[in-house]
């Protein structure tokens, strides 16, 4: 099985072993940052540093400025990583080494933009807005959206793509000092949670035959006994058509299928027309469900593989984890790869790796992906490059 691991270019910008270290683990791909959203992250074996703190979501190259001239939404450029341009000096000492180089863009996530611009932002029932969650149903962002790809994703020395975060984002969010789990909100809340009322969307719930008034103080109605009770409401799609109600659940998710769906056709299209040949790879950060919100966006199994060239899925979390993400694809054509979070510290397990991915291929992986070569431990990356000799020699 093909393998990539995820890095940061301040992982290799400035640590002249980086290449070495990462081809050594026995993968064949990196697959580096080119558009990400704020994080605080250690360096554990870079000879300069130990914590990069990007303080928001920036595109980690120098952008066009005759592309995003006149627009009012454009990438917001990087400070915390030395040079002008540190993916590609990134990708080059990656190639060097011997290491097949895929860019990993960031879209729908963005706490800046959000706090520049609080129009973009996804508005729940209650009025509140996401600042970190543009509404992919905004046209403005949607042009956003599908220009930054096209811009991050072929960058020189590029032979594909991860898009993360094409789709949907909602309430759920890795927020600095959160304090958001007082009342546990399982599937359903969650998704009623992530609904938008901004404008757009309050005209799409119009197109799918609801009156937008109405949805919303249905949303409010059904969040009552969980605000008031235990929190827990159950998982998955019945779960959600519980609490809200069929008829209403069904439409909602008509509308924002729809919305997702057609920003990952725009997208996928914008960077497949930008690529420099036909052999460029577009692969999605997804989730097989289509009501999921987050950096593995929900998709329809079906649609995406007739869009992207595949997907990329979690797969930690032991064999029903697994199973959720990989069956639905099961006799669809693309690449299935499976993600493994490799960092113990994080609640990966390097140890299991090799049995993991033996049972994902089981299920019709044809590929991993390792999260995250930059932040694992050494002991973590010891098990790593085991693993992988493993799997290669099994």
């Amino acid at each position: 099985m093909r393998a990539s691991a995820f890095v940061y270019p301040w992982d290799v910008v400035g640590d002249p072993r980086a290449g070495a270290r990462l081809a050594g683990l026995g993968v064949e791909q990196v697959t580096l940052a080119s558009a990400y959203h704020s994080t605080r992250a250690l360096t554990p074996r870079h000879p300069g540093r130990r914590i990069v703190t990007a303080e928001h979501a920036a595109v980690l190259y120098r952008p066009d400025t005759a592309r995003w001239a006149g627009r009012e939404l454009r990438p917001f450029p990087q400070s915390w990583v030395p040079g002008d341009d540190p993916y590609a000096e990134a990708a080059e000492a990656l190639t060097d080494a011997g290491l097949q180089v895929h860019s990993w863009v960031v879209l729908a996530h963005n706490s800046r933009l959000g706090a520049e611009h609080p129009d973009t932002s996804v508005v729940n029932a209650y009025g509140d807005r996401y600042p970190w969650a543009p509404c992919i149903a905004r046209p403005a962002v949607r042009d956003y959206l599908v220009e930054l790809a096209a811009e991050a994703a072929v960058r020189p020395g590029t032979a594909g793509t991860e898009l993360e975060s094409c789709g949907w984002y909602g309430f759920a969010h890795l927020h600095a000092h959160d304090k958001t789990t007082g009342v546990a909100l399982g599937d359903a809340a969650q998704y009623l949670m992530s609904l938008c009322f901004c404008t757009d969307c309050r005209t799409g719930y119009g197109s799918a035959g609801l009156d937008a008034d109405e949805l919303r103080a249905a949303v409010r109605r059904a969040m009552e006994p969980v605000w008031a009770g235990p929190g827990a409401d159950g998982s998955g799609w019945t779960a959600v058509e519980k609490l809200l109600g069929p008829a209403l659940a069904d439409a909602t998710l008509r509308w924002r299928g729809h919305a997702a769906r057609s920003l990952q056709e725009a997208v996928v299209a914008a960077v497949r027309s930008a690529a420099p040949g036909p052999g460029f790879q577009v692969l999605l950060h997804a989730d097989p469900a289509p009501y999921r919100t987050g950096a593995n966006a929900g998709t329809e199994p079906s649609h995406i593989l007739s869009t992207a060239d595949g997907v990329v899925l979690p797969c930690t979390g032991g064999d029903a984890a697994r199973e959720a993400v990989l069956a639905p694809f099961t006799g669809l054509s693309g690449v299935l790869a499976a993600n493994f979070n490799v960092v113990t510290g994080m609640g990966g397990s390097p140890g299991t790796l090799a049995a993991d991915a033996a049972h994902a291929a089981s299920l019709g992986a044809t590929e991993l992906r390792l999260y995250h070569a930059g932040l694992a431990s050494g002991p973590d990356l010891e098990a790593v490059t085991g693993a992988l000799s493993a799997v290669r020699g099994g």
